[in-house]
Formats: structure tokens, sequence, C-alpha cells
């Protein structure tokens, strides 16, 4: 079964998703190890995020 959609975690550079050993999938925010404003698990899907970033376009990335 996969996840709901996650909103704007899905699009952000901050999200990571986390699968559980009976194959479940949660939306983890990375921001919330440094800033505890963000909820670790957020309730989705997510329409409004002050911290969202969108995921750098692979062909807009430049080589070191």
């Amino acid at each position: 079964m996969a996840r709901p959609p996650a909103g704007l975690c899905d699009t952000c550079r901050h999200q990571r998703v986390v699968r559980n050993t009976r194959g479940s999938e949660f939306s983890l925010c990375e921001r919330s190890r440094t800033d505890p404003a963000y909820p670790r698990y957020p309730r989705v899907p997510v329409v409004r995020c002050a911290g969202y970033e969108p995921h750098e376009a692979p062909h807009a990335r430049r080589a070191g």
C-alpha cells in the first residue's frame, strides 16, 4: 500500500521517505533535526510550510 501524497513535502529537499518493517511509508522532515518548529512527521498533506525548499532540478546542478 502506497503512502498518501504528502503535498509540498513530496517536492521539498528536506523530505526523506521512511519505511518501516511492515512496508508502511512516512514523510520525515529533515528540518526537524535542527529546528524544533518543524514536526518530525508532519500531518499530510502539507499545503503551506515556511521552510519549504524545492528539490534542485537535476539539469540545474553544477559540477563541483
